[in-house]
């Protein structure tokens, strides 16, 4: 099976912050992917903006090396490679000063008509200075496009901001907010499963479902992170973004047509709806925890280099859809650092069966759960109870079906990273899986009222080991309602 591959048009992207690691580690290899693929045309320029002088040539030096360690050897052949680094450009801009802007604005009108791109891969202290520098020497177009990486502000209030600061500059319609893991070709065929199958959408309610479980963990610490995520913890880093963006697709109502603000309309929807949580119930539907060390594993405040901090690695949460498609229905929610494997899933659990016809020697009848895998081997399984081969009477057992990306599309087809979907999108000019401002600005106004209550709390961050399944309270979250956390497997 092959992908059909469509060329984007001519286009100029400013990567700021093209010397730094996301730059390096994914929209360089991303972009240069897209090249082997044929979607970019010959016109496109990449040009990397930062603060220190370097010559193009200097730049495209790193770029090779960057290639060559995060690109496979079987994507690159020297011709290719050089095509891609033609395209590489470097101007020193300073995001502090007027120095280097009026050269970036010449180098852009030098391309002539063709769409123009702005990448922030910068910090977020540099979002609105860097708009409105970008505004001031005439490189933003009515029709550039901005891409904001997260975090998009800390709170509600910083978010306004931000996002004022970005309007003053580009028209909303030309924001592009980006969440790497909408990107994932596993999130995109959630709404594909939803939408484009009878077979799954009746059920897709609290008539059917239990409850929906959504887990994204990883095995590693902060990786060289501390200091940022000391100031945001997990809630703001994962939660805030990447798990209510995964809610909103699992939980959101069929647009009337697959199109950005048709589809963005109905996410906004699921967060107006969530349930608030507050100091009345931030006790008996949060958890928040904190990695320890253990057997020669760094726990949290190693990670950091403090000597004490109440900042959060985990996070379990009961969230409630307070709408017709979901009243009863319970989302949980959990995200932690250190856990026993990397994984990300949605696992929807259905109800058991209202009555079992076969005797207790059957054994028990396995609920049907339904789970779209992100991470590790992308997939959807769906467990079902079958009856177990051989003579002998009625036997009952659970048993999976299992659909590997990898295996039903064969080996040839790789699964393109979310950035390289995602920044051609912007090209495109496609906002679908790009957050709105209202969106965002939602999602705050959930997550400042349990940021608000953890303050009030005393020693409100519990202790776990490294290498488990996170605080002992994130298991009676579940247990006390009769229910279970999926066990983390990579």
């Amino acid at each position: 099976m092959t992908m059909k591959i469509i060329p984007v048009q001519p286009f100029d992207l400013v990567i700021f912050g093209g010397t730094g690691d996301l730059a390096r580690r994914k929209l360089l290899p991303g972009l240069f992917r897209r090249d082997l693929a044929g979607q970019l045309p010959h016109e496109a320029r990449i040009i990397a903006a930062a603060r220190r002088p370097m010559r193009s040539e200097e730049f495209q030096a790193k770029a090779e090396a960057w290639l060559r360690e995060f690109v496979s050897k079987e994507e690159l052949s020297e011709p290719d490679l050089a095509r891609f680094l033609g395209r590489l450009q470097y101007l020193a801009v300073d995001a502090d000063s007027s120095e280097g802007w009026e050269g970036l604005a010449e180098t852009l009108r030098a391309g002539g008509e063709r769409i123009r791109a702005f990448y922030l891969a910068v910090g977020p202290r540099f979002f609105g200075p860097i708009c409105e520098r970008l505004g001031a020497c005439g490189a933003a177009t009515p029709d550039s496009r901005i891409v904001v990486e997260k975090p998009l502000g800390h709170d509600l209030a910083s978010a306004r901001d931000l996002n004022a600061r970005i309007a003053a500059v580009f028209d909303e319609a030309h924001v592009y907010r980006i969440d790497h893991y909408l990107g994932k070709e596993t999130v995109q065929n959630l709404m594909a499963l939803r939408f484009a199958n009878a077979l799954f959408e009746p059920l897709w309610n609290a008539r059917h479902v239990d409850h929906v479980q959504i887990t994204v963990a990883e095995n590693l610490g902060l990786d060289g992170r501390g200091e940022y995520y000391d100031r945001t913890g997990a809630l703001r880093d994962m939660v805030q973004n990447h798990l209510l963006q995964l809610l909103c697709l699992t939980a959101m109502e069929p647009p009337g047509r697959f199109e950005p603000d048709l589809v963005r309309d109905e996410k906004v929807k699921v967060l107006r709806a969530l349930a608030p949580i507050g100091p009345a119930n931030v006790t008996q539907t949060t958890v928040r925890g904190q990695h320890v060390a253990r057997n020669g594993i760094p726990g949290y405040l190693d990670d950091v280099g403090v000597a004490s901090s109440a900042t959060e690695s985990f996070v379990a949460l009961k969230a409630n859809v307070e709408n017709w498609r979901w009243s009863g229905t319970p989302f949980y929610l959990r995200t932690g650092k250190r856990l026993r494997a990397r994984m990300s899933e949605i696992a929807i659990v259905f109800k058991d069966a209202p009555h079992s016809i076969f005797p207790a020697s059957a054994g028990a009848v396995h609920g049907n759960v339904l789970v779209i895998r992100l991470q590790p081997d992308e997939g959807v399984t769906l467990r079902m109870t079958i009856k177990d081969p051989g003579p002998g009477g009625m036997r009952l057992r659970g048993a999976a079906l299992d659909m590997s990306f990898a295996n039903t599309l064969g080996e040839k087809v790789v699964i393109p990273d979310a950035y390289e979907r995602l920044v051609l999108d912007v090209i495109r000019g496609d906002q679908t899986l790009f957050m709105r401002r209202d969106e965002v600005e939602a999602a705050w106004s959930w997550i400042d009222p349990i940021l608000a209550a953890w303050e009030d709390q005393t020693n409100g961050t519990r202790p776990y080991d490294p290498g488990g399944s996170g605080p002992e309270d994130a298991l009676l979250l579940m247990h006390r309602e009769g229910r279970r956390w999926r066990d983390i497997t990579g």
